[in-house]
């Protein structure tokens, strides 16, 4: 049974008291142990992990408070609601409560991340560290908030396949949902830059971009003490949804997403532990990597078999592509990363598509 106290750190978090586990070839150097909401756990003297609740299947986000010299950093914010904000403001009266926070670094626009962010920033009066195109996401998806979606966006959920009953739950569901889950930014922050070496009190983190999952999602890169705060760049158990997005409608996310895993495959040493934003730190990265990339390739096989011998529409391929019953819950983000499946596979001319009526229709080349 794991301590109720944390146990001494270790550099090597091998001798922690905690036993670790082994599962498809990563390594969880903690076992199952990690913080409740609101505590902060020590992975070294200078590095804390706490959690924060997400409604759902994910359940929580991991979120890491760093030394910075006279006081704290923080990396990644939590979801910007009651839940959340109340186990900030008990962190602040308690364990933070002599040390002052200096600056807040978010990974990318996801609520998860940079919900809490405005908030925190305004609050404590410091800077938001971000990739410039996630922090204009955040600010222009704030401000977006209508009474109904907009007719082009209603036309691309025809063109995946929705029929009009969906289309009209759509109209009348309102358009601008991020907002309620995210806090008003300021109106400036300091930009992250892939390459970019930011010094957080003894260490240098290494600015590694992304895109796919994102546009420019910002992870962190500790090359010397060999860590990574990876957000949902690398995530241990679960894929990162890759999505077409509405304000990129003609993009390739997947391909993005898959020269983003041969980037970061060709630049992490193989024993990097990973601090990822959901599930616990793990080692095993290469592993992880070939994986994610590996399972992409299956599915756009599959379906490009499957497409030898009848047309489908977005809609249609969700048996193909996932091992779960798709309901109203997931339905939109299902069908967004049924999109960026076949929207590579067009792109590289593997697959064609037929508009009829409004209708995307895919079948082989």
């Amino acid at each position: 049974m794991a301590p109720k106290t944390p146990p001494a750190y270790d550099a090597s978090l091998a001798d922690h008291g905690f036993e670790a586990k082994e599962l498809k070839g990563l390594t969880y150097p903690l076992g199952d142990h990690a913080p409740q909401y609101g505590e902060i756990y020590p992975l070294a003297p200078d590095l804390g992990w706490t959690r924060m609740p997400v409604p759902g299947n994910l359940a929580h986000i991991n979120l890491w408070i760093l030394d910075d010299g006279d006081g704290y950093a923080i990396a990644d914010t939590g979801l910007f609601m009651p839940g959340t904000i109340e186990h900030w403001k008990a962190m602040f009266a308690g364990v933070l409560s002599d040390r002052q926070m200096t600056r807040i670094f978010v990974t990318h626009f996801h609520p998860d991340h940079a919900g809490c962010a405005g908030w925190l920033a305004n609050k404590f009066k410091v800077p938001i560290w971000m990739n410039r195109t996630e922090w204009l996401m955040v600010r222009m998806l704030t401000n977006e908030q209508l009474d109904h979606p907009p007719e082009e966006v209603l036309n691309r959920r025809r063109f995946a396949g929705y029929d009009e009953e969906r289309i009209e739950q759509m109209r009348k569901g309102g358009w601008g949902s991020f907002a309620r889950a995210v806090s008003r930014l300021p109106t400036g922050h300091v930009r992250l830059d892939d390459g970019q070496v930011v010094r957080i009190g003894q260490r240098d983190w290494t600015v590694m971009t992304g895109g796919g999952h994102t546009p420019e999602h910002a992870s962190l890169v500790d090359f010397h003490n060999g860590m990574i705060i990876a957000g949902d760049q690398i995530l241990p158990r679960i894929t990162s949804n890759v999505s077409v997005m509405d304000s990129e409608p003609e993009a390739d996310p997947l391909g993005e997403w898959l020269d983003s895993i041969a980037k970061f495959r060709a630049a992490l040493p193989a024993d990097m532990l990973v601090l990822p934003a959901h599930g616990e730190p793990f080692t095993g990265v290469h592993v992880r990597l070939d994986k994610l990339a590996s399972g992409h390739h299956e599915r756009l096989e599959k379906l490009e078999v499957a497409l030898r011998d009848t047309e489908m529409r977005a809609v249609d391929t969700f048996d193909l592509l996932f091992d779960r019953e798709i309901d109203d819950s997931v339905y939109g983000l299902a069908t967004g990363e049924a999109q960026a499946h076949l929207r590579h596979l067009h792109l590289t001319g593997r697959i064609k598509c037929e508009i009829r009526d409004g209708v995307g229709w895919y079948h082989a080349a």
